[in-house]
């Protein structure tokens, strides 16, 4: 299918980063969190391993610190793997809540340990499958301060080679200080937004800061954003308007005015989840396509005119939305990506103050190479009042069904509009509409569903029984590599420097248990 032809879609191209989760499980915070961290994990990985398409989340391992660093899960690719990653999550449940607390961190040996498995994992399987040299993603999960552990960090990693490393971030989870209503969409975010641009981003090195409240929500969306694509390779959109959109760019020139947006999802398809309302193989379910492309191309949509926004009707919108966003490709320089926001902004904040949508038209990203005209979807571009706008596909003159709308000749009979009209006054009335506060017991459903034997991909896998409460082990030798220090020193100018591939030297061979496989 020729791309101007198709409906918008997350990239099927994306290549998400495998993801090291740490948890610091340190005495006495670790009680108030662990309850709400592993309902929070069980719901998430009901959802990632239940999703059908290419895997949004290839590769997922675990750690524990506490007195000692331990790996309570090697690298596993997540689809497939339920069952391993619920036993896993029980462990996380039995790790001692109670007990002295010692000054010395591990998180330091965590980490490294981390790296060097994930580079023998990289080598002895991955190389195989993946091109080039792929880089994994490192989230310290902590309920002490976040600048402490950021710092203590920095000075423990100052020699460790972070060749195979993409992104290291700690994540505080709070105290329970509320910095928003609940009504808030998403809670989490709302907290990271509330916070400076310093105590949220880099402070003073590669490592990111970030800070969620301590409920199952708020940690269920931070990890809800690993199924997100947040590549930055390059841009998703090129939105082309007339240049004399602009006057101050305008010009004899009859090119458009290109703007570079991201895509990002607002919602999952619930056709891609097994036995929901929507077959998988129904519904929107070509919204999603997932059909190889070149990761050279990108959609392009080209304005071709506008529409007050009370003449849109709901009913000829369809398909699932997007927001657009400037984007964040590291490939353009500053100016450039200053300027885009900019326009960006302008085109905003205009449309609001006209109270105007946009009617948008897909191209191909490379036209006359088809001897066939291929068929055009169109969109409507909705603005905000944040820095996004919304994208939604809308029906065009072969896909409309006749139908009709008769207005009624008169009112309705008094009686009868007042008997009604009492049966809504004992409505309870809400301002806005938050989706958080509504469960479709969806997690419950996938996990009925992912506990069957005919829904596991290793049904032969024989489950290890559960841990003994009351302490880790420390004469089992789970996954782990021989003792550090696991990497040769650098110096402290190459000191947390992450590019995202390079050539991967030899490393020692992985040490496994004898009741654990690799896989």
């Amino acid at each position: 299918m020729n791309r101007g032809q198709e409906p918008l879609s997350p990239s099927p191209g994306w290549q998400q980063p495998p993801r090291l989760l740490i948890v610091d499980a340190a005495w006495p915070s670790w009680a108030r969190v662990c309850s709400n961290l592993c309902e929070a994990l069980q719901n998430f990985f009901s959802l990632a391993c239940s999703l059908e398409g290419p895997s949004r989340m290839p590769l997922f391992s675990m750690y524990v610190v506490q007195n000692r660093h331990e790996c309570i899960l090697p690298f596993v690719q997540v689809k497939g793997n339920f069952a391993r990653l619920q036993a896993c999550i029980s462990e996380l449940r039995l790790v001692p809540r109670e007990g002295i607390y010692q000054q010395r961190s591990c998180l330091n040996l965590a980490v490294q340990d981390g790296l060097q498995q994930f580079k023998q994992y990289s080598r002895h399987v991955m190389a195989s499958t993946v091109p080039g040299s792929p880089a994994v993603e490192i989230t310290v999960l902590t309920c002490q301060p976040g600048r402490k552990i950021v710092k203590q960090l920095e000075g423990e990693l100052q020699d460790t080679d972070m060749v195979s490393l993409r992104r290291l971030q700690v994540t505080e989870i709070s105290k329970g200080d509320v910095l928003e209503s609940i009504d808030s969409p998403w809670p989490s975010q709302a907290l990271a937004e509330g916070l400076s641009t310093d105590e949220c981003s880099v402070l003073g090195t590669d490592i990111e800061l970030q800070i969620i409240e301590n409920d199952t929500v708020s940690i269920e969306s931070f990890f809800k954003a690993w199924l997100q694509d947040s590549g930055t390779d390059q841009e998703h959109l090129h939105l082309l308007l007339p240049s004399q959109c602009f006057s101050s760019v305008s010009s004899a020139r009859s090119e458009p005015m290109c703007l570079k947006c991201d895509l990002q999802e607002r919602l999952l398809n619930p056709a891609l989840l097994p036995g929901t309302a929507e077959s998988p193989r129904g519904g929107f379910s070509s919204f999603y396509q997932m059909a190889p492309q070149s990761t050279a191309s990108c959609y392009r949509l080209r304005v071709i005119k506008a529409l007050e926004s009370s003449g849109v009707c709901e009913s000829v919108t369809y398909g699932f939305p997007f927001i657009i966003r400037p984007t964040s490709c590291w490939q353009l320089d500053w100016d450039e990506l200053e300027t885009n926001q900019q326009y960006f902004h302008a085109l905003c904040h205009s449309l609001q103050k006209r109270e105007w949508l946009l009617l948008a038209k897909g191209e191909p990203p490379s036209p006359g190479s088809s001897q066939i005209s291929p068929a055009s979807t169109f969109y409507i571009i909705f603005p905000s009042s944040s820095l996004t706008m919304l994208v939604k596909a809308v029906a065009t003159c072969e896909l409309l069904l006749p139908s009709s709308f008769p207005m009624p000749p008169e009112d309705p009979p008094e009686d009868i509009l007042r008997s009604v009209e009492n049966t809504l006054d004992v409505l309870e009335v809400a301002s806005t509409y938050n989706p958080l506060q509504i469960k479709g017991h969806l997690y419950e459903h996938l996990r009925s569903i992912l506990s069957k034997p005919q829904g596991l991909l290793t049904p032969g896998r024989e489950l290890r029984p559960p841990r003994q409460v009351g302490r880790l082990h420390p004469t089992r030798a789970r996954a782990t590599v021989p003792p550090l220090p696991l990497v040769p020193t650098l110096a402290p100018s190459r000191a947390l420097k992450m590019p995202t591939a390079k050539k991967i030297s030899s490393e020692p061979v992985l040490l496994l248990s004898e009741d654990e496989e690799l896989f």
